[in-house]
């Protein structure tokens, strides 16, 4: 059974690092989609980690706005500018895109040539819901094939100390934790246009 982690809002310098380090500890990858008006200097010294410990780096868009409503220019505009400022910094496209808001229209499905990606979530860009409970959740949607979709926007410590539940548990499991790009390798399923996918193995 194999699973991969994601995280979006980043890359920041104060809980990317801390992801990060639980990740290393536990020795596993994950994905980390940008937003890229969130990559400075600094920043992007923790996308660089990250890439250099095995995980890739995906598209969030420029400014993590409600696209629906966007002309096809102005949508291409915010997932061109990201690309481009992920190509720059790690010398490779990103394949998967996350729609701000999981807000999505036809006509981004048509003018973007990535794939769309959602995942199993926890609310936990809601301050209020407990670590304990952002782990409860996550285990609880954990199957075959699953991306989870978690934050590492700058802040938020709960998810943080939720992961020190998630990833011991789901390795008693016996879950493999890897990317979002060797999810679908791994399950020899090519991503197909107007699909957002939470599970690799999801039909349209």
């Amino acid at each position: 059974m194999q699973i991969a982690l994601s995280f979006d809002d980043g890359p920041n310098t104060v809980t990317t690092p801390q992801v990060l380090d639980i990740l290393e500890k536990e020795g596993i990858p994950a994905s980390f989609f940008l937003i890229a008006d969130n990559i400075t200097p600094e920043s992007a010294k923790q996308a660089l980690r990250a890439r250099a410990m095995g995980c890739d780096i995906e598209n969030h868009s420029r400014t993590h706005s409600h696209m629906s409503g966007m002309t096809a220019d102005q949508i291409r505009e915010e997932v061109r500018f990201c690309t481009e400022k992920i190509m720059a910094l790690t010398g490779e496209p990103p394949k998967f895109f996350r729609p701000p808001y999981i807000d999505v229209s036809p006509l981004m499905h048509k003018v973007i040539d990535l794939t769309f990606i959602c995942g199993a979530g926890c609310e936990d860009w809601v301050p209020e819901v407990p670590a304990e409970e952002r782990a409860k959740r996550v285990l609880a949607q954990a199957e075959d094939g699953q991306i989870v979709l978690l934050h590492d926007s700058a802040g938020n410590d709960r998810t943080v100390e939720a992961l020190r539940i998630i990833i011991p548990e789901l390795k008693r499991r016996g879950f493999e934790f890897v990317t979002v790009p060797d999810l679908f390798r791994k399950a020899s399923v090519t991503p197909v246009r107007g699909i957002v996918y939470s599970n690799v193995y999801q039909k349209a």
